[in-house]
């Protein structure tokens, strides 16, 4: 029964069911993991925007990863959205299961791992996925239950919106095609949520939240509640990321990978668990529509373009091929070089 498939039941869980239980070569090998100190902060109050382009660049060919302060999202707005979060994943679980789906193609559902119809393993994971712009088209079909849900979702949502136009402006001046981001996605443009709950886990040396994987869109703001979790490789090394107070964690999309012709890099990163506290986490993503053409910028690509590094496509073909995997089939945009 699909209930079953539910993590946020409420109900404490005394050992790891065997089917989240990943082989010895794939498991997280925590006592390997080393702390992150140097993950780029970047002020988005900085006022010289050639300093700001800088960092970004810097960070974005270091890590695919920073972390931003001062980025004009409301503290209230903030704490709000994780408020709304923890009451959602609360809920008794027949009123969850209202919600319910494993179909990836519906705009809002709930659901658990990562795709339950491709992958062998599961992962240690409960999700809500939403689709937020235009938000006019979406928020009618949001929960009801927690009251408030729909009226604080939807100002985080317009807030992270705001926020990922600022950094993609910054991102095509750091890569010296200045408006080249804005004028792909224009025409099309779309932003989606996953809501993620991660409970406290009896052998988190077994399993993931989400295992190592690249994001299929444009950009990602991710919301984190102070407990640790995020992971990100660099030369072959996990490294652990801590929550940064008042702090966002950004990290560039596939789509970036292909637009920059791979100067900078959809970095693969993970979500691991504990067995002391759960954990929640926000994630806003920010998509080209369906029939978006993404090609790499000419000023990136060579004389002639024979320095292309992927061929051109529509976004639609690249999502469907990417949910038409599971996590551990490698990078997607491999399936796109030229």
């Amino acid at each position: 029964m699909a209930t079953e498939t539910l993590l946020s039941t409420g109900i404490p869980f005394t050992s790891l069911p065997d089917s989240y239980v990943r082989p010895p070569s794939q498991r997280p090998r925590l006592s390997e993991v080393r702390t992150c100190e140097e993950l780029p902060v970047i002020d988005l109050s900085t006022p010289d925007m050639t300093e700001l382009a800088r960092q970004v660049r810097d960070a974005c060919e270091s890590y695919g990863f920073f972390q931003i302060t001062n980025h004009g999202v409301p503290q209230q707005v903030v704490e709000e959205m994780l408020l709304v979060a923890r009451q959602f994943f609360s809920l008794p679980i027949e009123e969850k299961m209202k919600l319910y789906s494993n179909d990836p193609s519906k705009k809002l559902r709930l659901s658990t791992s990562f795709n339950l119809k491709k992958e062998t393993v599961h992962n240690w994971r409960d999700y809500l996925r939403l689709h937020c712009h235009p938000l006019e088209n979406f928020i009618h079909e949001w929960p009801t239950n927690p009251p408030n849900f729909k009226a604080m979702v939807g100002e985080y949502s317009k807030q992270t919106r705001e926020l990922a136009q600022r950094v993609m402006k910054i991102i095509s001046l750091s890569l010296g095609v200045e408006g080249y981001l804005e004028k792909v996605l224009v025409a099309s443009q779309e932003q989606h949520m996953a809501i993620n709950y991660y409970p406290s886990c009896p052998q988190p040396e077994l399993t993931y939240g989400l295992p190592a994987h690249t994001d299929p869109n444009v950009l990602t703001i991710l919301l984190q509640d102070g407990v640790a979790g995020l992971q990100v490789q660099k030369d072959g090394q996990w490294l652990a990321v801590d929550p940064l107070p008042s702090a966002f964690v950004v990290n560039i999309g596939d789509q970036i990978q292909a637009l920059s012709n791979g100067r900078y890099r959809s970095v693969w990163h993970r979500a691991v668990v504990n067995n002391q506290r759960e954990r929640l986490s926000v994630a806003s993503f920010i998509f080209p529509g369906p029939n978006t053409l993404i090609e790499t910028a000419a000023e990136l690509a060579g004389d002639g373009g024979e320095g292309r590094v992927y061929r051109s496509y529509c976004f639609e073909e690249y999502y469907k091929k990417f949910w038409s995997r599971t996590l551990d089939d490698g990078h997607c945009l491999d399936c796109f070089r030229v």
